[in-house]
């Protein structure tokens, strides 16, 4: 696989072709997911709740995310790695400066915040100094206890026009990228035509740019049992786990996921 680039993601977009993320924390995946095609490798602060056992994201540090971004680097083939600022990592723009540096540092190519307009700042400011930026919409996990849980976001019409305000702001500060988490399918479609950035859904229908899941959720492997709507095993009927990489890929190359079935309505 050539070498993953902003402008690759860019070219997908314009070309109508959807881009596949997975959740990577360690060489050896980050190696069979890029064997598999994967273009984009999220090192997502989800680490806290599928490799450290907590019940949420936020007890994952900056000293975590680096340990596993340098060794997602040390695996990857090309691929775009996208690292996450855990909680309160970017509560202040200085901050957001230092701990990105960090993760720019360990290997990352681009940084991922979890919010809306208030983040427009620090994302200018990242952007001006050569730190790319994707901002994270709708359920942003490190909010749970101000949103009362992992519910779905932009329900009400109050919510969505926000919301698709705060992507064209976003975008404007310099965000280099957007992903929609848990909103209704119809107000993704309109942020992914109302943006020129691409945008990637998880639960958030088939009309996003291109889509991501956690890794271990589309591997079948949970520590509760319960796997959200939005996923589908896809070692069901493989006989491999690069054989899941490379089927999910195709399935979000083609469009057939995710389907209706994995998606919200308003």
């Amino acid at each position: 696989m050539p070498d993953i680039t902003l402008t690759t993601l860019q070219s997908l977009k314009q070309k109508g072709e959807k881009i596949t993320m997975l959740t990577c924390y360690d060489a050896t995946f980050a190696h069979t997911c890029c064997q598999a095609g994967v273009e984009v490798l999220l090192v997502g602060d989800s680490l806290g709740m599928v490799l450290q056992g907590h019940d949420s994201t936020l007890p994952v540090t900056t000293a975590d995310m680096a340990y596993h971004v340098a060794a997602v680097k040390r695996g990857n083939q090309g691929a775009l790695i996208l690292a996450d600022l855990p909680f309160m990592a970017y509560a202040t723009t200085e901050q957001a400066l230092n701990n990105s540096a960090q993760l720019m540092q360990a290997g990352a190519h681009m940084v991922k915040v979890e919010g809306a307009v208030w983040l427009a700042e620090s994302i200018r400011l990242l952007a001006e100094r050569g730190v790319p930026v994707c901002a994270h919409m709708g359920l942003t996990p490190q909010a749970v206890n101000i949103l009362g849980g992992y519910k779905v976001q932009g329900r009400n019409e109050n919510q969505a026009r926000q919301m698709r305000a705060d992507a064209i702001a976003l975008e404007q500060a310099g965000a280099a990228m957007l992903l929609l988490e848990c909103v209704p399918s119809e107000l993704a479609a309109e942020i992914t035509q109302a943006v020129k950035i691409p945008v990637i859904g998880i639960g958030a229908g088939s009309a996003t740019d291109g889509q991501v899941l956690v890794m271990h959720d589309m591997l079948g492997l949970s520590l509760t049992g319960r796997a959200p709507k939005f996923v589908k095993n896809f070692m069901e009927g493989q006989d491999s786990i690069q054989a899941a990489f490379s089927a999910y890929v195709a399935e979000v190359k083609a469009g057939t996921f995710p389907g209706v079935e994995h998606g919200f309505s308003a």
